[in-house]
């Protein structure tokens, strides 16, 4: 019987293992897709515990804990630091055969060195243990990204934010390259006429552009673009159910715009024009500067009402959406193409039952003018677990160059989930490992290695031109 998370955690071979020490493990991260907060960065600051660490803003482990049992006073509510640990302490042992169980004993083992299995009866004991070690120098946020080996974060950033943090961590440095990344989905969200005014109107603020007309609001936007692009973005983002690719007339989307900017209702045909349009705008600038554009696809968001309306968004009451998604991602990526300006793109689905449509869809638009040019992003949120990393990988493999792909993500919240690209690693060594023992692929060790560092780390270096 094997030890739980010993050194060769999930590589079932001795070809996995050499494969993982030999190539993967030393590999730095670039992490290009997260939702850290750059003030913390740039502040450099030490958590007060390890809750604050490891609990604060992370909806994975709020969703545990409520399924759990856990009264909401000990996730998001105003019980202690230390009690709202000791419940996820005691909620722990209850995650089997969840991601969560894995993540948290990788977190424990490689930030802190702490190998016991957490449960409620040694919560007090890695509690203080933890949270001590985050009182030192060491264990500040540079510190612990500096402990990951990351080279890069790419933050998720508000075309109305300032940056005035990423232009602090710029002037002071830092132990990796911080940069900001364009998430213009407030700017598009017309389902809320009165709400999308008054985000117009800060737009119009802080880009000192007057916004009367369709026009305006594309410099005003376009303005931002490029300041993100002054303070060192290059990758923008967008976070939507699906993909919108309606046929529209520039006289159209001005008269929607003039709708909007009356307060009026617009129709549902009118919503989703307005949103087209927009997205083929960014995607113009997107190629106009090199950028690499993602698009995150099909998440069902704020289901429960009631908690939306007491906790607001991003708290945990999100789930996979059903959405159809071919006809009209082909539709948007063809007229980019069309005119020679679709950028480097990265599509990420999270209903599982896209993974073919997407593997297949990026062949339609890989024209040869870059390596991967259009890539299928690995498991996102629900998926960037064991098995949905595994179908992630195996589709991709069938169906394009798993060879090219740019790797993995944390897309999280928290500065302890590095180990997320460690895990990704383990599986991908395992697969090679697997197929080379099975004499499905040549023992051309060093030439796997080779693959398994490029799907890493180089291929995103290379990507990115960071």
């Amino acid at each position: 019987m094997k030890k739980f998370l010993d050194e060769n955690f999930l590589l079932q071979s001795a070809t996995a293992q050499k494969l993982y020490h030999d190539y993967a493990k030393e590999m730095p991260i670039i992490d290009y897709h997260c939702h850290l907060p750059p003030d913390q960065i740039a502040d450099d600051i030490n958590f007060n515990n390890l809750t604050h660490a490891w609990l604060y803003g992370d909806h994975y482990k709020w969703r545990a804990m409520r399924a759990n049992g856990v009264d909401e006073q000990y996730v998001t509510g105003g019980a202690s630091d230390a009690d709202k640990f000791q419940k996820w302490a005691e909620t722990v042992p209850y995650t089997l055969r969840n991601p969560l169980y894995h993540w948290t004993h990788l977190e424990l083992q490689r930030y802190f060195d702490i190998d016991a299995v957490l449960s409620g009866k040694n919560a007090k004991e890695i509690y203080d243990a933890a949270t001590a070690k985050l009182q030192t120098k060491e264990f500040s946020i540079q510190g612990l990204i500096k402990k990951m080996n990351v080279r890069v974060i790419c933050t998720t950033d508000d075309p109305i934010d300032s940056l005035e943090h990423h232009q602090k961590i710029a002037r002071d440095g830092a132990v990796a390259k911080i940069a900001p990344a364009f998430r213009p989905d407030k700017a598009m969200h017309a389902d809320d006429v009165p709400a999308l005014n008054t985000y117009i109107d800060k737009v119009a603020a802080v880009s000192g552009i007057e916004v009367n007309s369709f026009d305006d609001y594309l410099k005003a936007l376009k303005n931002r673009h490029d300041y993100f692009a002054a303070n060192g973005c290059k990758v923008s983002d967008h976070g939507l159910e699906q993909i919108y690719a309606e046929d529209y007339t520039d006289a159209e989307i001005g008269a929607i715009f003039k709708k909007i900017r009356a307060n009026e209702a617009i129709t549902y045909t009118e919503l989703l024009k307005f949103k087209s349009a927009m997205l083929v705008h960014f995607a113009y600038w997107d190629h106009e500067k090199g950028w690499v554009q993602q698009y995150h696809l099909g998440a069902l968001r704020n289901n429960n009402a009631r908690m939306l309306s007491k906790l607001g968004p991003d708290t945990g009451w999100d789930s996979i959406g059903d959405f159809s998604q071919a006809r009209a991602l082909s539709k948007f990526l063809n007229k980019l193409d069309g005119t020679d300006q679709l950028a480097k793109t990265i599509l990420y689905n999270l209903n599982p039952a896209d993974n073919e449509l997407m593997a297949t869809m990026i062949g339609n638009f890989n024209d040869g003018s870059v390596a991967g040019k259009v890539q299928f992003g690995s498991g996102w949120w629900f998926l960037d677990q064991k098995d949905g990393m595994t179908k992630q990988l195996n589709t991709l493999s069938n169906m394009g160059l798993l060879s090219q792909m740019v790797g993995m993500l944390t897309d999280s919240r928290s500065f302890l989930s590095f180990p997320r690209h460690e895990y990704f690693r383990r599986i991908l060594c395992n697969l090679f490992g697997d197929d080379i023992e099975n004499g499905e692929l040549p023992n051309d060790i060093e030439w796997v290695g080779k693959v398994i560092q490029d799907i890493s780390y180089n291929n995103a270096q290379k990507y990115f031109n960071w």
